[in-house]
C-alpha cells in the first residue's frame, strides 16, 4: 500500500473522531457515519463496563485528542522526514490499556511507515482500536491483509513494540531481546514550580494531574517547589476538579490511602479528593500528589537530570527539559514520542 493511501485512510478516521468531542458536537459529512457512527457512539459508552476507568468523558477526550493529529496535512508533513521502505515487515504490537487508545500512536506509526502490524491488545482497552480496524478496512480492503489481532501470545514477527510496567518490561526483555526492539517501563510526569505562576497556570495544573484520572505516564504525579511554597494557591486553583471523586475506583483510592497514610502517622494534606504528600519518589498513588522541596534551580536541573530515564513530561513555566506548559501534557503531537524514542526512525530503519 503506498505511504499516501494510508495517510488518506487515517485522516478520515481522524475527521470522524472528530465528531465525538462532546454530546454537543456537529455531525459532520464523513464516509465512516452510515456503517460507524451509532457503533462508535455505542462503544464510547460500554467500554466503562469493561474498565471502570473509561468514563465517557476520558474516552471523549482521548479521541478527540488523536482526531487533532490525524489530519491529511500533518500526517504527511510528519512521515516526509523518513524514508520509505522497500520490504515490509511484521511487527508485534503490545497494547497497554492505562488509558484509552494509549498505543494508537505507535499504531499509526507501524502501518504509515509501511510495516504490518501483529497486535495484542491490552484486556483493559479491547473496545475502540477493533473498531478503528474495521473503519480502515472499510476505507482500503488493503488493511486486511496487514492487521491482525491476537489473543495469544505473539508469533512470527520481525520486531516488536512492547509497552508496560517495569515487571512486565523483564519478561518483554526475555521474550522479546532477540528481535529488534522498543521495550517501554513505567515512566512519570512531574511538575516544576516557583511560586510565580498564576491560578490559570495551576488550574491548567489540574488538568495535567486529573486527566484519565492520572493513570497516564504523561500525568503529572509529583511537584517540585520552592521551600515555603503556599500550597493554598494550589488548591484554590484544583477545586474545580473536585467531581473527580464522582469516580468509585477513585473515591476508593481517596479512602484507602488517607485510612493508611492516618494509621501510619504519614503528614499530608488533603482537600477532600486529593492528598498531597511529601516524598522521594516520582510515582505517587492514584488520587495522591507527591511533593518535593528545592534549594535552587541549579541544584535541581542537575537532580532531574539524573532521573531524566525516569521522567516522561516536566510541566512548568521555566526552561527545563522536555518541559511542557500548564495543561498540556496529555496533548502530545506525532513527534512527542514516548520515552523520547523516534519510533518512526526505528521502524523504516529495520
Amino acid at each position: 500500500m503506498k505511504r499516501e493511501k494510508s495517510i488518506e485512510a487515517f485522516s478520515t478516521v481522524g475527521a470522524f473522531l472528530s465528531q465525538f468531542k462532546s454530546t454537543t458536537t456537529q455531525k459532520t459529512s464523513n464516509p465512516l457515519n452510515d456503517t460507524f457512527y451509532e457503533a462508535f457512539s455505542s462503544a464510547i459508552y460500554t467500554a466503562k463496563i469493561h474498565n471502570g476507568w473509561f468514563e465517557e468523558a476520558q474516552v471523549r477526550r482521548a479521541v478527540f485528542s488523536l482526531s487533532e493529529w490525524l489530519t491529511f496535512s500533518s500526517l504527511s508533513e510528519w512521515v516526509s522526514g523518513y524514508p520509505k521502505i522497500n520490504s515490509p515487515k511484521q511487527i508485534g504490537l503490545v497494547m497497554a490499556g492505562n488509558i484509552p487508545l494509549v498505543g494508537f500512536h505507535d499504531f499509526v506509526c507501524v502501518l504509515v511507515s509501511g510495516n504490518n502490524v501483529l497486535l495484542k491488545l491490552s484486556s483493559d482497552d479491547k473496545i475502540l482500536l477493533p473498531l478503528l480496524v474495521k473503519m480502515l478496512v472499510f476505507l482500503n480492503d488493503e488493511f486486511s491483509n496487514r492487521i491482525d489481532i491476537t489473543d495469544a501470545r505473539l508469533q512470527n514477527f520481525d520486531a516488536v513494540i512492547a509497552t508496560g510496567s517495569n515487571n512486565t518490561a523483564r519478561y518483554f526483555q526475555h521474550y522479546f531481546g532477540k528481535y529488534p526492539h522498543i521495550i517501554r517501563k513505567n515512566r512519570n510526569s512531574i511538575a516544576v514550580l516557583d511560586g510565580s505562576e498564576t491560578q490559570a497556570d495551576l488550574s491548567a495544573l489540574g488538568d495535567d494531574i486529573f486527566s484519565y484520572y492520572g493513570l497516564g505516564c504523561r500525568n503529572v504525579s509529583k511537584v517540585y517547589i520552592p521551600k515555603e511554597y503556599d500550597f493554598t494557591k494550589l488548591f484554590d486553583a484544583l477545586y474545580s476538579f473536585k467531581d473527580i471523586v464522582n469516580n468509585k475506583k477513585y473515591a476508593n483510592n481517596v479512602d484507602y490511602y488517607r485510612a493508611l497514610f492516618l494509621m501510619g502517622g504519614n503528614k499530608m494534606l488533603e482537600n477532600g479528593f486529593l492528598l498531597i504528600r511529601e516524598d522521594d519518589s516520582l510515582a505517587s498513588p492514584i488520587s495522591m500528589l507527591h511533593y518535593e522541596y528545592y534549594d535552587s534551580l541549579d541544584d535541581l536541573k542537575i537532580t532531574l537530570g539524573n532521573l531524566k530515564d525516569q521522567i516522561q513530561c516536566t510541566v512548568t513555566n521555566l526552561a527545563l527539559p522536555k518541559s511542557f506548559a500548564f495543561g498540556t501534557s496529555q496533548y502530545p503531537t506525532l513527534t512527542d514520542y514516548a520515552d523520547g524514542v523516534d519510533t518512526m526512525k526505528f521502524l523504516t530503519s529495520l
